[in-house]
């Protein structure tokens, strides 16, 4: 994602602690019959977390903590928590007992909070929110951490699978001055694991095959439609069920889904799961190595207001993640991580896709693939992307104003500004386009997919994001740089974005200094952990507990381990080995064990000590 990261917006000071597994006494290690492990079944383990349904099943020191009343807002809905703001001593407490269940390798606990406060102490934490499973703290906010609105918290809490403990948030104010700790939207989600995990790594649904009919409303805000995809069983072990990831869920709740799925043919929906991310679909047979099934479905997207990845800034909507993809399942299971707003989450195999956008003459409509415009109705204009062996597709709609031109290598490349973009600074991004796509692509391959697309907004608090042909960015040649580098790093090069985000990111900002002809001399020599548990190879679910060194570690110390490696194996064999690895890999899924082993293939420079000492594991 972005060369200019976010991690530090909102987020505050989080202290997350680490949970040991518990191993039972009395009984050698040898002589424990090995368990066997329960099944998992995806599941939301909190009940009515969105305040909704009343205060049951959660427990509140004093009626009025669930509430809906002035002073405050929710973030979805209407009802929401509200400890504390009293201006006195005082403390609330909520709780609700929560089972989380065995056999599941994810748990992850999320929930949305805003901070408001009279202190006006920079220094010195006079009230407390403190954050419980079991009598395990899991954070701790104060009034140092005010924000302006909701902030999303996520902790990993995979450790307590096969208990049931209390989840409580404790809110204490000292004798003046209010703070109001006020939560929305809570939830417990469970993934991953299994008796029967597939019998081999293969990653199956395979070559999916998508095709999309919507049609816009006036302001390119709301689109309903249909949508279908068809699949391939890749693995040996049949495929009883697929599940659909309705990522842009996680900008609503599951009272309110942005992302509405109906009338599900080909198969038999199932529950949501994963705060409403994921929906399972039951096939009608199981279906065997080889076999090619389709399931189809009513699709209605609703972009909420704002400048984000997915949102609309105005009349310009920017609308990314919002079509249904297939999750994938391999030897560890169904992939079904929860959404992160600090990075990515998405990790999905290379497919075909046909869009077709039904929207007003007066919108353009910029999306992955290559494009072409048709007459509608009165007033309508039928825009048909496609695009070949692309992992997501993303498209933006508004008034935007476009320039042109074809980069020295021949790739087409399209910039799209919304109003206050001056045109100096467009052409400037065009001029920065064409010359990154090239450069990249001498480095690491062709740019496969036609024509490329940069909607420039400099309101994105996010910096820049990447899709397949179409990316987001502020005005920023660095940043526009980075972006157009994750076509081939996460794009042609896939890879699992949230278990393994330094093999898109750090990549990525390596190719961005390679193009910008920075040398990264001496970078890591600035390089101080934060605690033996830092790694540059660590998951989002880390990360996301430890969110103000993300972009410090995987982006800075991840890019500058690959000069270091560079300078190890010399400037030749590193740029041998990236390009032959590109190629290995094209349209493929890259994992940190597979480059090891191919850097390690590239030099005579036995590299274990260069890996355990850039804290790369895997």
């Amino acid at each position: 994602m972005r060369s200019i990261p976010h991690k530090a917006l909102g987020i505050g000071a989080l202290t997350v602690t680490a949970v040991a597994a518990l191993i039972l006494p009395g009984t050698p290690a040898a002589a424990r019959p090995a368990a066997t492990p329960a099944a998992c079944t995806p599941t939301q383990a909190v009940t009515n977390g969105g305040f909704e349904s009343g205060t049951s099943p959660w427990t509140q020191s004093t009626s009025g903590v669930i509430t809906s009343r002035s002073g405050q807002t929710a973030h979805g809905g209407s009802a929401f928590a509200w400890l504390d703001g009293t201006g006195g001593t005082h403390t609330d407490t909520l709780t609700q007992s929560v089972t989380i269940p065995s056999g599941c390798s994810t748990a992850t606990l999320g929930y949305w909070l805003h901070i408001d406060t009279a202190e006006t102490t920079t220094s010195t934490a006079y009230d407390k929110l403190t954050v419980k499973l079991g009598s395990s703290t899991l954070a701790t906010y104060s009034n140092l951490n005010k924000s302006t609105g909701y902030v999303q918290k996520t902790v990993d809490v995979s450790s307590f699978a096969g208990q049931t403990v209390d989840l409580s948030f404790t809110g204490t104010e000292d004798s003046s001055l209010q703070t109001s700790f006020v939560l929305d939207d809570i939830a417990l989600d469970t993934s991953g694991g299994g008796t029967t995990p597939p019998t081999d790594s293969t990653r199956t649904p395979a070559a999916p095959a998508y095709t999309v009919s919507l049609s816009g409303n006036t302001a390119g805000t709301v689109w309903n439609g249909h949508e279908s995809v068809s699949f391939t069983n890749a693995s040996a072990t049949a495929l009883s069920e697929v599940y659909l990831r309705l990522w842009d869920n996680y900008h609503g709740s599951c009272d309110a889904m942005p992302i509405k799925v109906s009338n599900v043919t080909g198969g038999t929906a199932g529950a949501l799961s994963v705060a409403c991310t994921a929906l399972k679909v039951d096939l009608p047979a199981p279906l065997a190595q080889g076999q090619t099934a389709t399931i189809g479905f009513d699709l209605g997207i609703t972009v909420p207001s704002g400048a984000d990845r997915f949102g609309h800034d105005g009349a310009f909507s920017f609308i990314g993640n919002a079509l249904p993809v297939l999750a994938v399942r391999d030897s560890a299971g169904w992939h079904l991580d929860p959404y992160t707003n600090n990075g990515e989450s998405f990790y999905s195999l290379a497919a075909d896709f046909k869009v077709t956008l039904d929207h007003p003459s007066g919108l353009l409509v910029p999306a992955t693939g290559t494009s072409t415009d048709t007459p509608g109705s009165s007033g309508r204009t039928v825009t048909t992307a496609t695009a070949a062996k692309v992992r997501d597709f993303a498209w933006a709609a508004g008034p935007f104003s476009k320039i042109s031109g074809t980069s020295p290598g021949g790739v087409a490349v399209n910039v799209y500004s919304v109003s206050g973009i001056s045109s100096a600074n467009a052409q400037s991004m065009l001029s920065t386009a064409k010359s990154a796509v090239d450069s990249h692509a001498s480095r690491f391959g062709a740019y496969p997919y036609g024509e490329l697309d940069a909607v420039i907004d400099n309101n994105y608090w996010f910096g820049g994001m990447e899709y397949p042909g179409f990316v987001l960015d502020l005005v920023s040649t660095t940043a526009l740089t980075h972006e157009i580098g994750h076509q081939w790093w996460y794009g042609i090069v896939g890879d699992d974005e949230y278990n393994s985000p330094w093999l898109d990111e750090a990549f990525t900002d390596y190719a961005t200094d390679l193009a910008q002809g920075i040398s990264g001399t001496n970078c890591w020599n600035s390089v101080s952990w934060a605690s033996s548990a830092e790694k540059i190879t660590n998951s989002m679910a880390y990360w996301d507990a430890h969110s103000s060194r993300y972009s410090t570690v995987v982006y800075g110390y991840g890019k500058c381990a690959l000069h270091d490696l560079r300078r190890l194996i010399g400037d030749s064999a590193m740029t041998k080995l990236l390009k032959d690895y590109a190629a290995a890999h094209w349209y493929g899924v890259s994992t940190t064990a597979e480059f090891k082993a191919a850097a390690q293939a590239a030099t005579g420079t036995d590299l274990t000590s260069f890996w355990n000492q850039h804290r790369i594991d895997g």
